[in-house]
C-alpha cells in the first residue's frame, strides 16, 4: 500500500490500523494535522471493496477535514475514521463500544463524529467508551440539519455570482443523493420553489421526495448529462475526473458530498467550461460547526451555531472574489484560504 509514502504526500501526522478479530471490526484512524487544535471528523462505515480503496478514502477525508475546519474558523485540526465492512452485518452496541475504546487510546487528539452509515444512536453507543466524541444526542445531535443549511447559503452566494441574484426560485436543481442530508437540503430548496431534479440508488428515498415536492426522479446514468442550472452531488466523493467534466450541462456545482473533485486538474477542467464550482469543503462546513462547538466551547449554543452555518455564504463570495483576483479556479482559492489559516490558535 506504500502507507508512510502516501502519508509524507498528505501531509499526515498520524495514521491508525485496528482491529478487534472478535467483532469483525476493522477500522483506519487517519489524524491529519492539529496545528488549530485537536483533530475533528467523523467517522464512515462502508463496505469498501479493497483495504487501498479504504485508506485512500480515509486520507483524503482527513486532508479535508483540516482545511474545512480552517476555513470554518474553528480551533480545531482535522482528521477522519473509516470503518471496513457492511454496517447491516456487522453493527451492534458491543461493536461500536469497542471502536470508542480505539479512539479513546488517542487520548483527545482525534474527535469523532457522525459520517456515512453512523448515526446519533451509534455516536451514543461510542460514548459508553469514550468522551471524545461529538454529536452527541444529549448535546449537539444530528448534525445534519446544520450541513444542509451550510450548503443552502453556500449555494445562495453561488446563484448570485453566477445568476445575478441569490433567490434560487425557478431553477433546477439535481440533488444526487436523497440522504439525511440531501434530504433536509431538498426541503430547503422546495421552500425556495426550486424545481428539482433527484437521484438516488434508494429508490424509495426519490419517491418521497418526488411525493412531497414535486421532484422529477432520473436514473444515475444520466446524473451528469441531464440539464440543470445546479448540480448538487450529496453522495460519494471523487464523482468529477478530467474525463467526465465535458459531460456536465450544469452551471454551478454546490453539494454537501466530501471530495466531490478527483484532483486539482478536475477542478481547472471545471473552471474552464466556465461552471462555477463551489468547494465542498466550504459550503458543507455547517455540521462540523454545530459538532465543533461541543469539542471547543463549555456550553453548546444553537444561536450561536446558526449564526456561524448563515456566515459560510460571506465566506463562500470570500473564495470567489479570490478566485477572480488570482485568476485561477475556486478549487485552488479555497484551498489556498484554508491554508493560511493554519495556524496555531
Amino acid at each position: 500500500m506504500k502507507v508512510l509514502e502516501q502519508m509524507n504526500g498528505y501531509g499526515h501526522e498520524q495514521i491508525m490500523f485496528v482491529q478487534e478479530k472478535s467483532l469483525g471490526l476493522r477500522a483506519i484512524i487517519a489524524v491529519h494535522n492539529t496545528v488549530r487544535g485537536p483533530a475533528l471528523g467523523g467517522t464512515r462505515f462502508f463496505d469498501y471493496a479493497t483495504e487501498e480503496d479504504a485508506l485512500f478514502d480515509v486520507l483524503r477525508l482527513s486532508r479535508g477535514m483540516t482545511l474545512k475546519n480552517a476555513a470554518a474558523g474553528l480551533k480545531l485540526g482535522g482528521g477522519k475514521a473509516v470503518i471496513l465492512g457492511d454496517p447491516k452485518k456487522l453493527k451492534s452496541r458491543e461493536f461500536l463500544m469497542a471502536y470508542g475504546k480505539f479512539i479513546d487510546s488517542l487520548g483527545g487528539k482525534y474527535y469523532t463524529a457522525q459520517d456515512m452509515n453512523i448515526s446519533t444512536a451509534d455516536i451514543a453507543h461510542m460514548n459508553e467508551t469514550t468522551k471524545f466524541v461529538v454529536g452527541t444526542p444529549a448535546i449537539s445531535g444530528d448534525p445534519a440539519p446544520f450541513t444542509a443549511r451550510g450548503v443552502y447559503m453556500g449555494m445562495k452566494a453561488g446563484a448570485k455570482e453566477k445568476f445575478g441574484d441569490d433567490s434560487l426560485a425557478g431553477k433546477k436543481i439535481l440533488v444526487q443523493g436523497i440522504g439525511s442530508v440531501g434530504s433536509l437540503l431538498c426541503e430547503l430548496l422546495a421552500k425556495e420553489n426550486a424545481k428539482l431534479i433527484v437521484c438516488d440508488v434508494n429508490s424509495s428515498a426519490t419517491e418521497k421526495i418526488e411525493k412531497n415536492f414535486g421532484a422529477q426522479i432520473i436514473s444515475s446514468e444520466n446524473i451528469l448529462s441531464t440539464e440543470c442550472d445546479i448540480f448538487s452531488p450529496c453522495a460519494m466523493g471523487a464523482i468529477l475526473n478530467t474525463k467526465n467534466v465535458s459531460d456536465l450541462k450544469c452551471k454551478l456545482i454546490a453539494g454537501a458530498a466530501n471530495n466531490v473533485l478527483l484532483d486539482l486538474e478536475t477542478g481547472d477542467k471545471i473552471s474552464e467550461r466556465g461552471i462555477l464550482y463551489l468547494p465542498d469543503y466550504i459550503i458543507n462546513a455547517g455540521g462540523v460547526i454545530n459538532c465543533g462547538m461541543e469539542a471547543t466551547d463549555p456550553v453548546f449554543d444553537v444561536k450561536k451555531v446558526l449564526v456561524m452555518c448563515d456566515e459560510i455564504y460571506n465566506t463562500t463570495q470570500k473564495i470567489i472574489a479570490l478566485a477572480k483576483e488570482k485568476n485561477y479556479g475556486t478549487h485552488r482559492a479555497a484551498d489556498d484560504y484554508a491554508e493560511s489559516q493554519i495556524v496555531p490558535v
